[in-house]
């Protein structure tokens, strides 16, 4: 997720790309063989602008999603299978060609999703953490949000760090979730559960009640995984950020997810996503982890897309997100165009450091 000074600059950038066609000079060297879109949640309705909604990111809404495979259809894209990403990569092509893909579980994934897939006949993927069907998920970022929004005053102890923040209004409380979101991401896993458990508590807050009530269910996914178009891969069993994880650890719950997904639908999956998967969640540790698996793909969400050499690099995978505060199909094709990218890389086509 992008801090939200972060995601204004940026949203500035590729306007002015979009506008200037600026991203042109660069060619379509840059555009490479094809892309990966990472998305989380369909809703509905998208919030306004100034509401607090800081998981807005991970939410778009079905006419975008839908307008984003048709332009993407439009540029002359294949729209594929990961199957067929992996052998395109392999191969070195031919290009260009887009997967996508869905982080977590979510149940809108089945409701929403699927029937724009089927509506232009393209394939999908989901990554499923299987605490979300096993109604056992700790999606600590959604509770987070809950618990600010009930609360008039936060306050928690992260780390050893008592942070204090009002959060009346929708300033304030956005202005708490700054406080407190990137210093859970900096301690442990354990530590940063805990933290918003206890928040939580205070704000009257069910954290699991409301992982479950957006989490498919084992119907769900067996339906998915048995449909044409889906491909459900594994995403760990709790979602850990596995690098901050001894490796004991973060072996034990990429195999946990990856069994229980195998027991409920009598395959295993082979292809994989890293939790959270920016470069603090998931290194050369985690490459080496999902290879030892034996995992065909491994997502990461390090920005960028697909070249030929990431055909040896099959385990790291870049993504392009399609961002809930980024809804404007024009700026994917600026994406896609490839300059943001080059500059965010520094003209490296592969990065897996």
């Amino acid at each position: 997720m992008m801090r939200l000074v972060g995601s204004d600059v940026l949203k500035f950038g590729l306007s002015t790309l979009r506008t200037t066609r600026a991203h042109r000079v660069l060619g379509s060297s840059w555009r490479g063989l094809g892309a990966i879109f990472m998305l989380h949640r369909v809703v509905e309705q998208a919030p306004r602008p100034h509401d607090f909604a800081p998981n807005r990111g991970l939410e778009v809404t079905p006419a975008f999603l839908d307008a984003v495979i048709s332009r993407v259809r439009d540029l002359g894209y294949d729209i594929v299978d990961l199957d067929e990403m992996v052998r395109r990569l392999r191969k070195g092509g031919p290009g260009p060609f887009a997967a996508f893909t869905f982080d977590d579980g979510y149940l809108d994934n089945a409701e929403l999703a699927l029937p724009i897939f089927e509506k232009h006949d393209a394939p999908f993927a989901v990554y499923v953490a299987s605490d979300l069907p096993d109604g056992i998920a700790d999606l600590w970022w959604l509770t987070l949000e809950a618990s600010i929004r009930a609360l008039d005053h936060v306050e928690m102890d992260i780390g050893g760090e008592t942070i204090s923040h009002v959060a009346r209004t929708e300033k304030e409380m956005r202005g708490a979730w700054e406080s407190v979101y990137w210093r859970l991401r900096d301690v442990s896993e354990d530590d940063a559960r805990y933290a918003v458990a206890r928040l939580a508590e205070l704000a009257g807050v069910d954290g699991q009640a409301l992982a479950s009530s957006l989490s498919m269910s084992w119907a769900d996914v067996r339906r998915l995984n048995a449909h044409p178009l889906c491909t459900i891969g594994a995403h760990t069993a709790s979602h850990y950020a596995l690098a901050k994880l001894p490796m004991e650890r973060a072996r034990e719950d990429m195999m946990a997810g990856t069994a229980r997904l195998e027991s409920e639908l009598g395959e295993r999956p082979t292809h994989f996503a890293y939790p959270y998967g920016d470069e603090g969640s998931a290194g050369l540790r985690e490459f080496d982890l999902s290879s030892e698996q034996r995992f065909a793909s491994a997502v990461t969400t390090r920005k960028g897309l697909l070249f030929d050499a990431h055909g040896n690099h099959l385990r790291a995978l870049p993504r392009l997100s399609l961002n809930g505060d980024f809804q404007d199909v024009d700026l994917v094709e600026v994406l896609l165009g490839g300059a943001p990218f080059a500059l965010w890389n520094k003209f490296r086509r592969v990065n897996v450091a």
